[in-house]
């Protein structure tokens, strides 16, 4: 068996680095990471590198944009969210909801990144 401690990184195929790297840290507030020539953001020790799509360097197979569903979480209520996101113009999709998550029930927002990814912007529910 192989024993995986945690997710380093991921890639997402985006339709706009620059756009991306907009919407991941002044939306989100994610660090903005630089490594040769590529970029991503970063949060805690989670790294989400953006790939163009016209890059063919090794990819998956079929890498496709607005394809992917993340979820994050927040201690910030989502009110102060929702009040973050109309300034910044993000329509928010749906919510707040409750869906189930990893670490239990979560009271949650979705939105769409400038490449069409479905956003999950979450708030754990104690219990």
């Amino acid at each position: 068996m192989i024993e995986l401690e945690t997710l380093d990184h991921l890639v997402l195929t985006v339709l706009s680095i620059d756009k991306s790297t907009h919407f991941y840290s002044n939306v989100l507030g994610m660090e903005l990471y630089e490594y040769g020539g590529r970029y991503g953001a970063k949060l805690g020790k989670l790294l989400i590198k953006f790939r163009d799509e016209a890059d063919e360097t090794l990819v998956a197979r079929y890498p496709t944009t607005g394809s992917d569903d993340l979820c994050f979480l927040t201690t910030q209520k989502l009110d102060d969210v929702v009040k973050h996101l109309i300034h910044w113009q993000v329509p928010i999709e749906l919510g707040p909801v409750i869906r189930n998550g990893a670490q239990g029930k979560l009271n949650s927002i979705y939105i769409r990144d400038p490449s069409g990814n479905l956003i999950e912007i979450s708030n754990k529910i104690l219990t």
